[in-house]
Protein backbone atom coordinates (compact mmCIF):
# COMPACT_ATOMS: atom_id res chain seq x y z
CA UNK A 1 0.00 0.00 0.00
CA UNK A 2 1.74 3.16 -1.27
CA UNK A 3 0.95 6.71 -0.17
CA UNK A 4 2.43 10.14 -0.94
CA UNK A 5 2.57 12.47 2.07
CA UNK A 6 4.58 15.51 3.29
CA UNK A 7 8.11 14.74 4.52
CA UNK A 8 8.84 14.81 8.24
CA UNK A 9 11.98 14.83 10.37
CA UNK A 10 12.06 11.04 10.77
CA UNK A 11 12.39 10.71 6.96
CA UNK A 12 15.89 12.24 6.90
CA UNK A 13 17.83 8.93 6.66
CA UNK A 14 15.59 7.81 3.79
CA UNK A 15 16.11 11.12 1.94
CA UNK A 16 19.86 10.71 2.33
CA UNK A 17 19.65 7.25 0.83
CA UNK A 18 17.45 8.40 -2.04
CA UNK A 19 19.71 11.38 -2.78
CA UNK A 20 22.76 9.12 -2.86
CA UNK A 21 21.13 6.61 -5.22
CA UNK A 22 19.58 9.11 -7.67
CA UNK A 23 20.55 8.49 -11.30
CA UNK A 24 22.20 10.73 -12.25
CA UNK A 25 23.04 12.63 -9.05
CA UNK A 26 20.60 15.54 -8.82
CA UNK A 27 21.79 19.07 -8.18
CA UNK A 28 18.49 19.89 -6.47
CA UNK A 29 18.66 16.78 -4.25
CA UNK A 30 22.18 16.81 -2.77
CA UNK A 31 23.37 13.86 -0.69
CA UNK A 32 24.21 16.29 2.09
CA UNK A 33 22.61 15.70 5.51
CA UNK A 34 22.48 19.33 6.63
CA UNK A 35 20.92 20.50 3.35
CA UNK A 36 18.34 17.72 3.43
CA UNK A 37 17.49 18.44 7.06
CA UNK A 38 17.07 22.09 6.17
CA UNK A 39 14.82 21.07 3.28
CA UNK A 40 12.51 19.08 5.54
CA UNK A 41 12.28 21.94 8.05
CA UNK A 42 11.57 24.41 5.26
CA UNK A 43 8.89 22.12 3.86
CA UNK A 44 7.18 21.71 7.23
CA UNK A 45 7.12 25.48 7.59
CA UNK A 46 5.51 25.85 4.14
CA UNK A 47 2.81 23.28 4.90
CA UNK A 48 1.96 24.92 8.22
CA UNK A 49 1.59 28.55 7.23
CA UNK A 50 -1.13 30.47 5.42
CA UNK A 51 -0.08 31.40 1.87
CA UNK A 52 -1.97 33.71 -0.49
CA UNK A 53 0.49 33.77 -3.40
CA UNK A 54 3.62 31.80 -4.39
CA UNK A 55 6.92 32.73 -2.79
CA UNK A 56 9.97 30.91 -1.47
CA UNK A 57 8.01 27.89 -0.20
CA UNK A 58 9.38 24.40 -0.82
CA UNK A 59 7.00 21.46 -0.41
CA UNK A 60 8.81 18.14 -0.05
CA UNK A 61 6.86 14.90 -0.33
CA UNK A 62 7.80 11.29 0.24
CA UNK A 63 6.40 8.03 -1.08
CA UNK A 64 5.87 5.57 1.74
CA UNK A 65 5.39 1.82 1.36
CA UNK A 66 3.21 1.11 4.37
CA UNK A 67 3.59 -2.66 4.11
CA UNK A 68 7.39 -2.41 4.25
CA UNK A 69 7.27 0.50 6.67
CA UNK A 70 9.80 2.53 4.69
CA UNK A 71 10.09 5.65 2.56
CA UNK A 72 10.94 4.68 -1.03
CA UNK A 73 10.71 7.95 -2.95
CA UNK A 74 10.75 11.73 -2.68
CA UNK A 75 9.76 14.73 -4.81
CA UNK A 76 9.54 18.49 -4.26
CA UNK A 77 7.60 21.53 -5.46
CA UNK A 78 9.32 24.94 -5.46
CA UNK A 79 6.44 27.41 -5.41
CA UNK A 80 8.47 30.01 -7.30
CA UNK A 81 11.67 28.85 -8.98
CA UNK A 82 13.43 32.19 -8.51
CA UNK A 83 11.91 33.50 -5.31
CA UNK A 84 15.20 34.17 -3.50
CA UNK A 85 17.62 34.28 -6.43
CA UNK A 86 17.12 34.25 -10.18
CA UNK A 87 16.61 30.82 -11.69
CA UNK A 88 18.94 30.89 -14.67
CA UNK A 89 18.61 28.88 -17.86
CA UNK A 90 20.00 29.12 -21.36
CA UNK A 91 17.41 30.13 -23.94
CA UNK A 92 17.83 28.78 -27.46
CA UNK A 93 17.60 31.57 -30.00
CA UNK A 94 18.34 32.25 -33.66
CA UNK A 95 20.41 35.21 -34.89
CA UNK A 96 20.56 36.25 -38.52
CA UNK A 97 23.89 37.42 -39.95
CA UNK A 98 23.51 38.98 -43.39
CA UNK A 99 25.59 41.00 -45.86
CA UNK A 100 24.10 42.42 -49.07
CA UNK A 101 27.57 43.09 -50.43
CA UNK A 102 28.60 39.46 -50.15
CA UNK A 103 25.10 38.13 -50.79
CA UNK A 104 25.31 36.15 -47.54
CA UNK A 105 22.50 35.36 -45.13
CA UNK A 106 23.11 32.89 -42.32
CA UNK A 107 20.89 31.82 -39.45
CA UNK A 108 23.03 30.99 -36.44
CA UNK A 109 21.75 29.14 -33.37
CA UNK A 110 22.75 30.65 -30.03
CA UNK A 111 22.23 30.20 -26.29
CA UNK A 112 21.55 33.27 -24.15
CA UNK A 113 21.40 33.47 -20.36
CA UNK A 114 17.82 33.96 -19.19
CA UNK A 115 15.88 34.10 -15.95
CA UNK A 116 12.41 33.93 -17.54
CA UNK A 117 11.62 30.65 -15.75
CA UNK A 118 12.10 32.35 -12.36
CA UNK A 119 8.37 33.10 -12.01
CA UNK A 120 7.26 29.53 -12.70
CA UNK A 121 6.50 26.82 -10.14
CA UNK A 122 9.14 24.12 -10.41
CA UNK A 123 8.56 20.37 -9.98
CA UNK A 124 11.93 18.99 -8.97
CA UNK A 125 14.12 16.70 -6.82
CA UNK A 126 12.41 13.41 -7.65
CA UNK A 127 14.14 10.17 -6.72
CA UNK A 128 12.60 6.70 -6.48
CA UNK A 129 13.95 3.43 -5.12
CA UNK A 130 14.95 1.29 -8.15
CA UNK A 131 12.75 -1.57 -6.90
CA UNK A 132 9.66 0.50 -7.78
CA UNK A 133 10.67 1.56 -11.29
CA UNK A 134 8.17 0.43 -13.90
CA UNK A 135 5.25 0.40 -11.45
CA UNK A 136 2.39 2.80 -10.73
CA UNK A 137 4.56 4.18 -7.90
CA UNK A 138 6.45 6.27 -10.46
CA UNK A 139 3.35 8.08 -11.70
CA UNK A 140 1.94 8.42 -8.20
CA UNK A 141 5.06 10.12 -6.87
CA UNK A 142 5.50 12.33 -9.92
CA UNK A 143 1.89 13.43 -10.33
CA UNK A 144 0.63 13.53 -6.73
CA UNK A 145 2.26 16.97 -6.68
CA UNK A 146 -0.23 18.09 -9.34
CA UNK A 147 -3.10 16.84 -7.17
CA UNK A 148 -1.76 19.02 -4.36
CA UNK A 149 -1.38 22.07 -6.61
CA UNK A 150 -4.92 21.58 -7.92
CA UNK A 151 -6.29 21.93 -4.39
CA UNK A 152 -4.23 24.96 -3.38
CA UNK A 153 -3.83 27.01 -6.59
CA UNK A 154 -3.17 30.26 -4.72
CA UNK A 155 0.13 28.81 -3.49
CA UNK A 156 1.54 28.24 -6.97
CA UNK A 157 2.16 30.00 -10.28
CA UNK A 158 -0.05 29.59 -13.35
CA UNK A 159 2.97 28.20 -15.24
CA UNK A 160 4.57 24.95 -14.07
CA UNK A 161 8.01 23.81 -15.20
CA UNK A 162 10.17 20.70 -14.96
CA UNK A 163 13.93 20.68 -15.63
CA UNK A 164 15.18 17.23 -16.61
CA UNK A 165 18.76 16.02 -16.07
CA UNK A 166 20.84 16.37 -19.22
CA UNK A 167 22.76 13.84 -21.24
CA UNK A 168 25.96 12.36 -19.77
CA UNK A 169 28.49 10.23 -21.60
CA UNK A 170 29.71 6.77 -20.57
CA UNK A 171 32.14 8.30 -18.08
CA UNK A 172 29.41 10.29 -16.34
CA UNK A 173 30.65 13.56 -17.85
CA UNK A 174 28.53 16.24 -19.47
CA UNK A 175 29.69 17.09 -23.02
CA UNK A 176 27.99 20.46 -22.68
CA UNK A 177 29.75 21.32 -19.43
CA UNK A 178 33.10 20.25 -20.82
CA UNK A 179 32.62 22.47 -23.86
CA UNK A 180 31.33 25.52 -21.95
CA UNK A 181 31.44 25.62 -18.16
CA UNK A 182 34.76 23.84 -17.68
CA UNK A 183 36.58 26.69 -19.43
CA UNK A 184 35.44 29.09 -16.70
CA UNK A 185 35.61 26.87 -13.61
CA UNK A 186 38.39 24.41 -14.54
CA UNK A 187 36.49 21.68 -12.68
CA UNK A 188 34.76 18.51 -13.81
CA UNK A 189 31.03 18.06 -14.08
CA UNK A 190 30.59 15.75 -11.08
CA UNK A 191 32.55 18.04 -8.77
CA UNK A 192 30.58 21.09 -9.90
CA UNK A 193 27.33 19.15 -9.60
CA UNK A 194 28.10 18.50 -5.93
CA UNK A 195 29.12 22.10 -5.23
CA UNK A 196 26.02 23.49 -6.94
CA UNK A 197 23.81 21.13 -4.92
CA UNK A 198 25.27 22.15 -1.58
CA UNK A 199 25.21 25.85 -2.49
CA UNK A 200 23.15 26.94 -5.50
CA UNK A 201 23.42 27.32 -9.25
CA UNK A 202 23.34 31.10 -9.14
CA UNK A 203 27.10 31.41 -8.78
CA UNK A 204 27.51 29.47 -12.04
CA UNK A 205 25.50 32.10 -13.90
CA UNK A 206 27.63 34.83 -12.30
CA UNK A 207 30.83 33.39 -13.76
CA UNK A 208 29.53 32.03 -17.08
CA UNK A 209 29.82 34.34 -20.12
CA UNK A 210 27.06 36.94 -20.28
CA UNK A 211 27.10 37.12 -24.07
CA UNK A 212 25.29 34.64 -26.35
CA UNK A 213 27.04 31.34 -27.02
CA UNK A 214 27.26 30.58 -30.73
CA UNK A 215 26.51 26.90 -31.16
CA UNK A 216 28.81 26.40 -34.17
CA UNK A 217 31.73 27.22 -31.84
CA UNK A 218 30.87 24.38 -29.47
CA UNK A 219 32.00 20.80 -29.94
CA UNK A 220 29.70 18.49 -31.94
CA UNK A 221 29.16 16.45 -28.74
CA UNK A 222 28.06 19.55 -26.83
CA UNK A 223 25.65 20.62 -29.57
CA UNK A 224 24.10 17.16 -29.67
CA UNK A 225 23.52 17.26 -25.90
CA UNK A 226 21.50 20.51 -25.93
CA UNK A 227 17.90 19.78 -24.95
CA UNK A 228 18.63 16.06 -24.62
CA UNK A 229 17.53 14.31 -21.43
CA UNK A 230 19.51 11.70 -19.54
CA UNK A 231 18.49 8.23 -20.86
CA UNK A 232 17.32 7.19 -17.39
CA UNK A 233 14.75 10.01 -17.45
CA UNK A 234 13.28 9.35 -20.91
CA UNK A 235 10.12 7.70 -19.46
CA UNK A 236 9.65 10.62 -17.06
CA UNK A 237 9.85 13.14 -19.87
CA UNK A 238 7.42 11.12 -21.98
CA UNK A 239 4.91 11.03 -19.11
CA UNK A 240 5.17 14.77 -18.54
CA UNK A 241 4.60 15.38 -22.27
CA UNK A 242 1.54 13.10 -22.08
CA UNK A 243 0.38 15.12 -19.07
CA UNK A 244 0.39 18.22 -21.25
CA UNK A 245 3.81 19.79 -20.74
CA UNK A 246 5.61 21.05 -23.84
CA UNK A 247 9.26 21.61 -24.57
CA UNK A 248 10.41 25.18 -24.08
CA UNK A 249 13.41 26.90 -25.64
CA UNK A 250 15.09 26.79 -22.22
CA UNK A 251 17.78 24.33 -21.19
CA UNK A 252 19.76 23.90 -18.00
CA UNK A 253 22.88 26.10 -17.73
CA UNK A 254 24.76 23.17 -16.24
CA UNK A 255 24.23 20.17 -18.53
CA UNK A 256 21.79 21.61 -21.15
CA UNK A 257 18.99 19.25 -20.08
CA UNK A 258 15.51 20.15 -21.39
CA UNK A 259 13.04 22.36 -19.53
CA UNK A 260 9.34 21.66 -20.16
CA UNK A 261 6.57 24.09 -19.23
CA UNK A 262 2.78 24.20 -19.16
CA UNK A 263 -0.18 26.28 -18.07
CA UNK A 264 -1.45 24.22 -15.17
CA UNK A 265 -5.11 24.50 -16.28
CA UNK A 266 -4.24 22.65 -19.50
CA UNK A 267 -2.70 19.63 -17.80
CA UNK A 268 -4.59 16.33 -17.91
CA UNK A 269 -4.55 15.85 -14.13
CA UNK A 270 -6.24 19.24 -13.72
CA UNK A 271 -8.71 18.94 -16.58
CA UNK A 272 -9.87 15.43 -15.64
CA UNK A 273 -9.86 15.77 -11.85
CA UNK A 274 -13.21 15.64 -10.05
CA UNK A 275 -14.50 15.77 -6.49
CA UNK A 276 -16.51 12.85 -5.19
CA UNK A 277 -18.04 12.03 -1.80
CA UNK A 278 -16.64 8.83 -0.29
CA UNK A 279 -18.53 5.62 0.18
CA UNK A 280 -16.64 2.97 2.19
CA UNK A 281 -17.16 -0.66 1.17
CA UNK A 282 -15.21 -3.90 1.72
CA UNK A 283 -12.45 -4.30 -0.86
CA UNK A 284 -13.84 -7.57 -2.28
CA UNK A 285 -17.19 -5.91 -3.05
CA UNK A 286 -15.78 -3.01 -5.07
CA UNK A 287 -16.45 -3.15 -8.82
CA UNK A 288 -13.54 -3.40 -11.21
CA UNK A 289 -12.43 0.00 -12.53
CA UNK A 290 -9.45 1.84 -13.96
CA UNK A 291 -6.86 3.04 -11.42
CA UNK A 292 -6.87 6.66 -10.34
CA UNK A 293 -5.00 9.02 -8.07
CA UNK A 294 -7.12 9.78 -5.02
CA UNK A 295 -6.18 12.69 -2.72
CA UNK A 296 -7.71 13.99 0.49
CA UNK A 297 -8.31 17.70 1.07
CA UNK A 298 -5.97 18.29 3.99
CA UNK A 299 -3.00 20.62 3.81
CA UNK A 300 -0.42 19.48 6.37
CA UNK A 301 -1.88 15.96 6.35
CA UNK A 302 -2.11 15.67 2.56
CA UNK A 303 -2.31 12.09 1.32
CA UNK A 304 -2.52 10.67 -2.20
CA UNK A 305 -2.90 7.01 -3.19
CA UNK A 306 -3.68 4.92 -6.25
CA UNK A 307 -7.06 3.16 -6.04
CA UNK A 308 -9.80 2.03 -8.38
CA UNK A 309 -11.96 4.80 -9.86
CA UNK A 310 -15.11 2.95 -8.84
CA UNK A 311 -18.20 5.18 -8.77
CA UNK A 312 -21.66 4.37 -7.46
CA UNK A 313 -24.72 5.24 -9.60
CA UNK A 314 -25.03 8.46 -7.56
CA UNK A 315 -21.42 9.54 -8.15
CA UNK A 316 -19.89 8.42 -4.88
CA UNK A 317 -16.31 7.13 -4.99
CA UNK A 318 -16.22 3.69 -3.43
CA UNK A 319 -13.10 3.10 -1.34
CA UNK A 320 -11.93 0.17 0.73
CA UNK A 321 -11.62 0.72 4.49
CA UNK A 322 -7.83 0.48 4.08
CA UNK A 323 -7.69 3.31 1.53
CA UNK A 324 -10.12 5.42 3.53
CA UNK A 325 -7.96 5.02 6.61
CA UNK A 326 -4.77 5.97 4.78
CA UNK A 327 -6.45 9.06 3.34
CA UNK A 328 -7.96 9.92 6.72
CA UNK A 329 -11.45 10.28 5.30
CA UNK A 330 -14.83 9.10 6.52
CA UNK A 331 -17.90 8.19 4.53
CA UNK A 332 -19.47 11.29 3.02
CA UNK A 333 -16.22 13.31 2.94
CA UNK A 334 -15.04 14.50 -0.48
CA UNK A 335 -11.83 13.41 -2.19
CA UNK A 336 -10.20 14.56 -5.42
CA UNK A 337 -9.76 11.87 -8.08
CA UNK A 338 -7.98 11.89 -11.44
CA UNK A 339 -7.39 8.97 -13.83
CA UNK A 340 -3.91 7.48 -13.63
CA UNK A 341 -3.81 6.68 -17.35
CA UNK A 342 -2.73 9.43 -19.74
CA UNK A 343 -3.18 9.87 -23.51
CA UNK A 344 -0.29 9.32 -25.88
CA UNK A 345 2.51 11.85 -25.49
CA UNK A 346 2.80 14.69 -28.00
CA UNK A 347 6.35 15.98 -28.30
CA UNK A 348 5.87 19.64 -29.20
CA UNK A 349 7.51 23.02 -28.70
CA UNK A 350 5.72 25.72 -26.73
CA UNK A 351 3.79 27.70 -29.36
CA UNK A 352 4.26 30.85 -27.32
CA UNK A 353 8.00 30.61 -27.88
CA UNK A 354 8.02 29.98 -31.64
Amino acid sequence: MLVVRPARAADLPALERLAGSATPRLTNLPAHRDRLEERITRSQRAFSRAVEFPGDEHYTFVLEDRERGEVVGTATIRAQAGANEAYYTYRQETLIHASQQLNVRREVQTLSLSHEVSEATLLCALSLDPRYQGTSAVSLLRRARLMFIAQYPERFAEILAVAFPGYLDGDGESPFWNSVGRHFFVRGYQEMNHIAGVRSKSFIAEVMPQFPLYLPLLTPQARAAIGREHPYHEPALEEMLAEGFVRSRHVDIFDAGPVVKAERARLESFRRAAWHPVRVRPAHTLPDAEPAMIANQQLADFRCVVARYALSPTGQLMLSPEHAEILGVEEGRAVLAAPLALPAAIDALDEGEL
